[in-house]
């Protein structure tokens, strides 16, 4: 990958566009824009050896549903291995339907596996900032792999300093685990609005993601590395559940299906996740070499609602242990996609199998002994399935990676919690969130003492986290910046861990 000197030289050289003359096969469908219709950046994600998604989306006036006329516009790409395009191996054009929001899914076949490659779009006479992505490793390579992952980015409540520092990182993938939008505005001390009150409509969730995605730190995070993506409860509705929401609202399913599209629209996923009826299948693997696999759920579209609710509501309540609740058949992913985890694990080759998933899956009693439904413990059955699976497999090497409850988490995943002797089967390491305020740090370290197979919790910082695995071992660091309510925050290690092949379990680095 080029350095982070290089990257930042070359994406700020996009701000000379004025100065860019087009190339001719750029230049076939000219179209004025009075206003550059770049401003959400650009992105690339879900790749393959062989392939990448390169996103983009027209939008001159970004706030206010976009700013074009409702016509297909015509969006030429290319795909340089260089940051001057001089050595351009692929180039192609792709349609901006105003039925997605003029947004652009150019799926690029042909390239190298494990290559870093520059890109770009032109539209008419206006061109696009340059990003970088990466093609996965061979699939019987078995090279070092770096990543990051990340959640809950409340706009309100803090600036993307996380992602800035993300950006300089020396990676090859991003993991964003859900939340990356708030459908509703919470948390004190706000240092900058959302553009609107509560969003329903498919042009109100547009007009979100346009809030969130004009941030200039996320998009140079988009713009720097590829990303696998998957959503949690904010991109629809607080604590929703399959068709029902918090509030018990009427005709839910027509505001989850606008969510589903605005979500298919602003996030770099291939033709194949499109919504279909008012559906969308985003759970899939992506193999990197043999170093990796990731197994990206959704435990959010197919899971049984949420037992012990709050009188007159739905989602999420802390109660105490019930027969509902501990009930086989009660899942969290639905049967199909529980099955597609089991034979993916089950045929997975990889040296490290990565469960990329959106809460923490560790038994985590709160509040005198409770159970908080809207996670895992929720669905003690379906968890204890899916940690059968990773058991049955020859190798032990899995991780856990999890966001949403706002704290850094670490903990041995145990088919049995309620014995601290059972053997460890996987690691867990659950991320705090990039701006969302997190929980009191005193109910955090109380809810560490009472749960043994927990090694570390902390809610105080907000951050990201680091992983980079090798054959003999995988090394984890707590990134943290001082304050998400500062700009110009610096960045630190909080805490260091590493797990050793062939022995589940975190332990401090």
């Amino acid at each position: 990958m080029i350095s982070r000197r290089g990257f930042l030289k070359s994406t700020a050289s996009f701000l000379l566009g004025s100065q860019f003359v087009l190339p001719a096969y750029a230049r076939s469908s000219v179209k004025s824009f009075k206003s550059d219709p770049f401003k959400l950046g650009v992105a690339s994600g879900s790749p393959l050896p062989d392939s990448v998604v390169l996103w983009t989306r027209l939008a001159p006036n970004p706030l206010q549903g976009g700013g074009l006329d409702p016509e297909p516009i015509k969006v030429k790409w290319e795909v340089a291995r260089d940051e001057s395009f001089h050595k351009i191996v692929k180039k192609g054009e792709a349609t901006a339907s105003p039925q997605y929001a003029h947004s652009v899914h150019a799926e690029v076949e042909g390239l190298e596996p494990g290559h870093s490659y520059w890109y770009r779009f032109f539209a008419g006479d206006a061109v696009s900032p340059k990003g970088q992505t990466r093609t996965a490793p061979a699939r019987d390579s078995i090279n070092p792999l770096r990543f990051s992952f990340a959640s809950c980015q409340m706009f309100e409540q803090g600036y993307y300093t996380a992602h800035r520092h993300m950006a300089q990182e020396d990676l090859d993938l991003v993991v964003f685990l859900g939340d990356y939008i708030y459908e509703h505005s919470w948390g004190n001390n706000h240092v900058r609005k959302h553009e609107g009150p509560e969003v329903y409509t498919l042009d109100q969730y547009r007009n979100r993601y346009a809030c969130y995605k004009g941030d200039a730190d996320l998009q140079a995070c988009h713009a720097r590395f590829p990303w696998i993506v998957t959503w949690d409860d904010h991109e629809v509705d607080n604590d929703y559940a399959n068709d029902l929401a918090e509030d018990l609202e009427a005709n839910f399913l027509v505001r989850r299906a606008a969510a589903y599209q605005a979500f298919y629209e602003h996030m770099p996923l291939r033709q194949s996740c499109a919504p279909h009826n008012g559906a969308m299948k985003i759970y899939q693997a992506f193999d990197f070499g043999r170093m990796a696999r990731f197994h990206v759920l959704d435990d959010r579209q197919y899971r049984d609602h949420e037992v012990g609710p709050k009188p007159g509501r739905a989602g999420s309540n802390y109660i105490n242990d019930c027969a509902e609740r501990k009930d086989p058949k009660r899942t969290i992913l639905g049967w199909e996609q529980e099955k597609w985890l089991a034979k993916s694990l089950k045929d997975s080759h990889a040296t490290w199998d990565v469960i990329t998933q959106q809460t923490l899956m560790a038994q985590s009693r709160r509040f005198g002994g409770k159970f908080w439904t809207d996670g895992w413990d929720g669905y003690p059955a379906a968890r204890r399935r899916l940690l059968e699976a990773v058991s049955n497999r020859p190798s032990t090497d899995t991780i856990v990676i999890g966001g949403d409850i706002h704290s850094y988490a670490v903990a041995d995943l145990k088919l049995d919690f309620d014995k601290p002797n059972s053997p460890t089967v996987a690691t867990e390491f659950c991320g705090t969130s990039i701006s969302s305020e997190g929980p009191p740090n005193v109910e955090v370290k109380e809810f560490y003492k009472n749960n043994p197979h927990v090694k570390y919790a902390n809610s105080a910082y907000r951050g990201y986290v680091r992983v980079a695995l090798s054959k003999a071992k995988a090394d984890v660091s707590l990134r943290s910046i001082d304050s998400e309510k500062i700009a110009n925050s610096n960045i630190k290690d909080l805490e260091k861990f590493v797990v050793k092949k062939g022995r589940p379990g975190a332990e401090k680095a």
